[in-house]
Parts: C-alpha cells; structure tokens; sequence
C-alpha cells in the first residue's frame, strides 16, 4: 500500500482514452532540473501514474513540437523501460504520463540502504542492460542521463530505465541545441569534453551507477566546480572497484565499463554476458524482498 492506495496494475491502459483532465492529483513525489513528478490518479478507474510536468523556457510552436516528439520517441514495448502512457500539451506545459513504480528510484534506496551487496547488484544490473539493449538496439536511442534517481523500482522486484527520450529530444531543441543535459557527475570523458558521443555514453554512467550502489559513495572525488570535475574525469584514471572489497568479477565489470575510450567498453550486450551477472544465479536472488526489507521506510510496498 502506498498510505491507503493500492499499488498500481502494471498493465497499460488504451492510451487513447487517457485525458489529461482525469487525472487527480495526489502528492508530489519527484522535483529535478525539468520540473516535477507527481503521484496522480485516474478518477474513473483508480490507476495510478507519475505524471512528470516539464516547463520549458522556449518559444510556443518549439514546445508543441517537442510535445510530437516525444508522443513519438517515447512510446515503447520493453518492461525494462518505464512506460509512457501518454503525453499531454496544455497551457504552455508538457506533461507526460508514465508508469508509477511503487520503490522510488535507486537514488532513493541508497539513502536507507546505502549499499547494495553484490549478488543484488548483479540482479539489478541484468534487468538495466535489458533497457539498455533496448533503447540502444531497437529504439536507437542514447539515454544520455543515466542515473540513481532515472532508475526506478517496484514493489515487484522490477527495475526499470526512466526518462531516456526526455533529454535527447530537449537537447535537440532549436533553443537548446548547444546545452547540455544530464547530468554531469555521470557523464563520460568524450561526453562531458564536448565530443561526439554514443551509446557507450550510457555505458560509462552503468560503470559509476554500480560503482556507487556498491561502495556507496559517489566515484569521484567532491568537486566545487564544473571544470574541476572534466579534469577528473578527463585526466585522471578511471575509477574502478577495491580489489580488496569486492570479487574479481565485480572489480572486471566495473572496468569493462569505465574505459577511457569510449571505443574499449563493453556493450550492453557483451556487458550482459559477463561473469559478474551469472556468478550468483545460484542464489535464487529475490529483489522484490530485499527491496521491501532494505529500503527506505517512507517508501512502501504492496
């Protein structure tokens, strides 16, 4: 239960028949850089939705446009993505109605959780390069802002990408071609230089994501500025995992993703037959559990 609401129907709804105008509102459950997420319901069939509002400070027709867009580049057939239901363009705002996930995010969990054991990471890890093959194999898309807080969990065990059209189609924007989005703490060398970037891109942030969920500190040192961190991440060596705090394969993942040249990471699809994600299958490894005894206890589950 979330208070005395049930936990969503994971099932779709026919998007057509979805109006921005059923939806009510019931708490606010997620501000970023964009605008805010809210918990929303429908009032004729009780389904919940994050609805993610985004304001924009640009001209009127380019907003409309990118509310086509992202009707388009948005919709997607794959559980490891969280759902776009429908995208709404009202009064100057978009609003887009996604799939609630009961859990939070990841950025959520490590506040209570603060670590993640290895053997959970690695389930974690299998059902994100799923998303990942997804959007970069089928959807060609690059994420472009993959982390903690745009990866999202449920009261099912199921992890999920969030938010992988949203930026790509901002940044392609004519108002807002030459900024940056995401988020730079995760950015790769060649992304957060202001080079040609790819979808190895999104592998580097996977390496710094698992990093931090394991450790649970953040891989590079805090910095008070912009050009400090693109020294670190540019010049330095790339963060890898204590060989003495976690196993070899751990400690080889990490690196097959957090090489400096975008051209000598792994892919998601080598990523995901890599040791590391097999070596606790035996386990019988039960998310959905330890996302309920772990997290935080402001976040609750059906």
């Amino acid at each position: 239960y979330i208070g005395n609401f049930h936990a969503p129907p994971i099932e779709p709804l026919d998007n057509h028949h979805l109006s921005i105008h059923d939806l009510e509102a019931i708490k606010v459950i997620g501000k970023g850089s964009s605008g805010t997420v809210q918990l929303v319901r429908q009032k004729w069939t009780g389904q919940f939705f994050a609805l993610k509002v985004i304001q924009l400070n640009i001209q009127e027709s380019i907003r409309k446009q990118l509310a086509q867009e992202l009707k388009l580049s948005l919709s997607t057939q794959c559980q490891y993505v969280v759902t776009c239901y429908q995208c709404f363009y009202v009064n100057g705002v978009i609003s887009i109605a996604l799939e609630y996930m009961d859990g939070g995010s990841l950025a959520d969990f490590l506040m209570t959780a603060r670590t993640v054991p290895e053997a959970y990471l690695a389930a974690i890890c299998k059902q994100v390069l799923k998303g990942l093959m997804y959007l970069h194999h089928e959807k060609r898309v690059i994420h472009r802002d993959l982390k903690p807080s745009n990866i999202l969990i449920n009261h099912r065990g199921e992890v999920k990408i969030s938010d992988f059209g949203v930026s790509a189609i901002i940044s392609s924007s004519s108002a807002q071609r030459d900024t940056f989005t995401g988020t730079f703490n995760y950015m790769a060398p060649e992304r957060i230089s202001g080079q040609k970037h790819g979808y190895m891109s999104d592998i580097w942030s996977l390496g710094l994501v698992m990093l931090e969920c394991a450790t649970g500190n953040f891989p590079h040192p805090p910095r008070g500025s912009f050009y400090e961190l693109l020294e670190d991440v540019v010049d330095q060596p790339s963060p890898s995992a204590p060989s003495d705090q976690f196993s070899p394969e751990f400690c080889s993942f990490i690196s097959a993703c957090v090489q400096k040249k975008a051209t000598n990471r792994s892919s998601a699809q080598i990523l995901s037959a890599h040791p590391f994600l097999s070596m606790y299958d035996d386990l019988n490894v039960d998310l959905a559990v330890y996302f309920r005894t772990a997290g935080s206890p402001l976040v609750t589950f059906k």
